[in-house]
């Protein structure tokens, strides 16, 4: 019996427990590259979704917005993003992956893909996409901020 075992009876235990180890693998994969996941993932949404608004982005990936500006600083530091006032709402910024953006984007996502593949070693395919289909059925059965109120509590 392990010391945790109490707790893997709960999946989203193990969940937890397996995204630690993703995270931290996949963290380690990113470092060459200068990116973190977080970082990652924004700079490869940006460039799949050219001029898209920094408002979108913080809805796709569920990020709070000032933690979204922390990023974008960080990513237009490094000339990997540029911000650009849209013409039609001066107050919205366009996001755009620069060439140097997309030549280390390309080269990350090859990384994080051997990544993927390694974490799930041992898995068929089949397992691989029912373990998808779980993990979004899971996020789409999750409570909004909007349900919290509804949970009971002892």
């Amino acid at each position: 019996m392990s010391g945790d075992s109490i707790l893997r009876v709960f999946m989203g235990y193990d969940m937890k427990r397996a995204f630690a180890a993703i995270q931290t693998d996949v963290n380690a994969v990113l470092a060459p590259f200068g990116l973190r996941m977080l970082t990652f993932s924004v700079l490869s949404v940006i460039r799949d979704n050219p001029g898209l608004r920094q408002t979108q982005l913080a809805e796709i990936l569920a990020i709070e917005r000032p933690n979204l500006v922390l990023i974008l600083d960080e990513l237009e530091g490094l000339d990997l993003v540029t911000r650009t006032r849209a013409r039609d709402d001066r107050r919205a910024y366009e996001l755009k992956v620069t060439l140097k953006g997309r030549r280390l984007a390309e080269r990350a996502f090859t990384a994080v893909a051997e990544h993927d593949d390694r974490m799930a070693r041992g898995l068929s395919d089949e397992e691989r996409a029912a373990l998808h289909r779980a993990l979004r059925q899971i996020q789409s059965n999750g409570r909004s901020s909007d349900d919290a109120g509804q949970v009971s509590r002892p």
